[in-house]
C-alpha cells in the first residue's frame, strides 16, 4: 500500500482509497473525516458512489447508516449482503450502489479517539473475516493521525 505524505491531497486520499480497495478486492469505497467543530463526518473521497447518492454521504451524522454506525460504536460494522439486509443499520438509498457485502470501520488513533471511517464494498454477498476487519481497522489507524 501506498504511504501517504505527511499532508495529503484530495488526489492522495482516493490514491489511498484505490489501493485498500484493490488491497481487499473491491470496488467500491469511502473516506470520510471527523469534523470535531460539528461532530458529523465529512466526505473526503469515494469510489464507484452513484451521483445521485453523492449529496447523501456528504455529510454523515455520528450513528446513521453504515459509516456512522461504525463511527458511534468505534468497531466494523459489516454488511453480507446490503440489498437483502433488514437489520436497519444501512440506510434505504445505500441499496442504490448495488453494493452487496459490505464493511464500514471507524478510523481511530493509537489512544482510542475517532477521526473518521473508511468503508469498503463488494458487489457481491461476502462475509468478511475477522483477519479482514483487522487489517482494515489497521489501515484505519496508520492514517488517523493525517486525517
Amino acid at each position: 500500500m501506498a504511504t501517504l505524505p505527511e499532508s495529503p491531497t484530495a488526489a492522495d486520499w482516493h490514491s489511498f482509497l484505490l489501493d485498500v480497495l484493490a488491497s481487499f478486492q473491491c470496488v467500491t469505497g469511502t473516506l470520510h473525516r471527523l469534523d470535531p467543530a460539528d461532530n458529523q463526518l465529512k466526505l473526503v473521497t469515494c469510489e464507484r458512489i452513484p451521483d445521485v447518492l453523492i449529496p447523501v454521504i456528504q455529510v454523515i451524522p455520528i450513528g446513521k447508516g453504515v459509516a456512522g454506525a461504525a463511527a458511534q460504536r468505534k468497531e466494523p460494522v459489516e454488511i453480507c449482503n446490503l440489498q437483502t439486509d433488514t437489520s436497519g443499520v444501512a440506510k434505504p438509498d445505500a441499496k442504490k450502489t448495488q453494493v452487496q457485502g459490505s464493511l464500514a470501520v471507524p478510523i481511530l488513533t493509537a489512544a482510542g479517539e475517532l477521526r473518521g471511517t473508511l468503508g469498503i464494498g463488494k458487489m457481491e454477498a461476502y462475509d468478511f473475516s475477522d483477519d479482514e476487519k483487522a487489517r482494515l481497522m489497521s489501515i484505519g489507524q496508520e492514517i488517523s493521525g493525517r486525517l
